[in-house]
């Protein structure tokens, strides 16, 4: 009996979900319909996918301009209090010292983007015709908005008032398609030829920031600071030292072996390309996703205006500068706040950003390479971490210092004291140099320790007893830049 019960239940389920579709579909075969008891004109709605495609672009657009030309009001911070645009102009506009050329510009790493400049001009660059020596020549570059994630902003006699920096700074570089450091923009790939420290160390007027290492280090003057600076070398920054007060590893270690003594604290500026799908977002550990890290950039790197909350900074053994200086609970007003409503375009822009694929025949050895992905989920065991397609874990990709047989430096200035599994695509950018001075290619890890890739192979071989054959390093490396 109650077998027939439960049947005659299910067909009279059945025949209320067919009279409730039809008279759904009824409905929406309507010109109007009503939500909340308010009619909706149907027809002056975009169907939900149009909706969201359209939202995504929209999203996506906003987040480039987020990326590549707001300042979020940091020109506060490296024009009006440490003066950086007095530097740039030189003396002969008002400014101080000899000013920086665009000779100069280029040979910190600074790239134009030659989408923004005039066809005469760019005529000009191509026949010679520019005085690449004359600070008035980068002047004239920052008004045209060509320096690529730097903005000027000037008197109306001409003269820089302040100077903003921009995302685009960092991890944005250029194809060289006019000359090298003149090009189209490539957002996403950091810029290996970015001397921040050098660039910094340029600015008359660095008293905050000796003022906040002085909280560690008492003794530390101006002079120190600018050494500090000049020690992070191109393609690196140390977005710590303003935590913590460290700037030199005292012994980095490789496999039980001291590899280096008083290394730069400073890590390689890491792509923002290639991160869909990627949790954690640094080098170390439990800084957070790409969300997170544009939110701390923005407010305490960047010194833009905005909110930003990690009690995490309140533990005085770890970030002792944070700590006093409150930098886990900044706080703006709403009107004022021009970071936290630019996060999510931001994001979604990021995350869009595709890695750069590499060309067999011309990035790697395409036979080697099909031999490498055997040894890389082989013998080589090299996809237990780098997961493919993902090239890193997926889930909780941190590892500790003990587990990677490396110092633990760099780690212990993270929340949790790990290093993540970074993901691989597109690495053979770094192993070719591509769009980047030759000096500066290659370096792998946080740190750069590694000159190659078949340095790394090798490491690893070493490591975890691989017992890779020298070809076999050699294929797993062609495999590598095939990703």
């Amino acid at each position: 009996m109650i077998k027939y019960i439960k049947i005659i239940i299910i067909f009279a389920v059945i025949l209320v979900i067919g009279d409730y579709g039809t008279l759904m579909a009824e409905n929406t075969s309507k010109a109007q319909d009503v939500q909340h008891g308010v009619p909706i004109d149907k027809a002056t709605l975009l169907p939900l996918a149009d909706k969201t495609l359209s939202n995504a672009a929209h999203m996506i657009e906003e987040g480039r301009q987020t990326f590549r030309f707001d300042t979020f009001g940091d020109e506060a911070f490296w024009g009006d209090t440490i003066k950086l645009h007095q530097a740039i102009e030189g003396t002969g506009f008002g400014g101080v010292g000899p000013g920086v050329s665009p000779n100069t510009a280029l040979a910190v790493g600074l790239k134009v983007d030659v989408n923004a400049l005039p066809q005469e001009l760019v005529q000009k660059l191509k026949h010679g015709k520019v005085d690449l020596g004359d600070p008035a020549t980068t002047l004239a570059l920052l008004k045209l908005n060509a320096v690529i994630g730097v903005t000027g902003f000037f008197n109306s006699d001409g003269t820089l008032k302040s100077m903003g920096i921009q995302c685009a700074l960092c991890h944005s570089t250029v194809d060289n398609s006019l000359t090298f450091g003149i090009g189209h923009r490539l957002d996403g790939w950091a810029n290996r030829d970015l001397n921040v420290g050098a660039i910094v160390a340029l600015a008359p007027d660095l008293s905050v920031v000796v003022n906040l290492l002085k909280i560690v280090n008492p003794a530390i003057t101006e002079t120190d600071v600018r050494s500090v600076l000049n020690s992070w070398g191109p393609g690196k920054f140390d977005a710590e030292i303003f935590l913590d007060g460290k700037a030199f590893n005292p012994q980095q270690v490789t496999n039980g072996v001291v590899t280096g003594t008083n290394i730069t604290g400073a890590t390689l500026l890491p792509n923002a390309y290639g991160l869909a799908g990627v949790n954690q977002h640094t080098w170390t550990g439990a800084w957070g996703s790409v969300s997170y890290w544009n939110a701390f950039v923005a407010n305490l790197e960047m010194h833009g205006v905005g909110s930003f909350f990690d009690p995490r900074l309140d533990d005085a053994s770890k970030f002792p500068i944070a700590a006093v200086m409150g930098f886990g609970h900044i706080q703006s007003d709403p009107a004022a706040d021009r970071i936290t409503k630019k996060l999510p375009g931001l994001h979604f822009y990021q995350l869009a950003l595709a890695a750069p694929k590499s060309k067999p025949g011309v990035d790697f050895d395409a036979n080697a390479a099909v031999r490498g992905h055997e040894l890389f989920t082989g013998k080589a065991n090299c996809n237990e971490c780098h997961v493919e397609p993902l090239w890193t874990e997926p889930g909780w990709n941190l590892h500790t210092p003990d587990e990677m047989k490396i110092d633990s430096f760099q780690a212990d200035r993270a929340p949790d004291n790990t290093y993540r599994t970074m993901n691989l695509a597109g690495i053979f950018v770094r192993e070719r140099g591509l769009f980047m001075s030759p000096d500066n290619k290659g370096r792998f890890y946080h740190d750069g320790r590694f000159k190659t890739l078949l340095d790394v192979v090798d490491s690893y071989n070493s490591r975890f007893n691989l017992g890779l054959t020298d070809q076999e390093k050699i294929d797993v490396v062609e495999y590598l830049q095939s990703l």
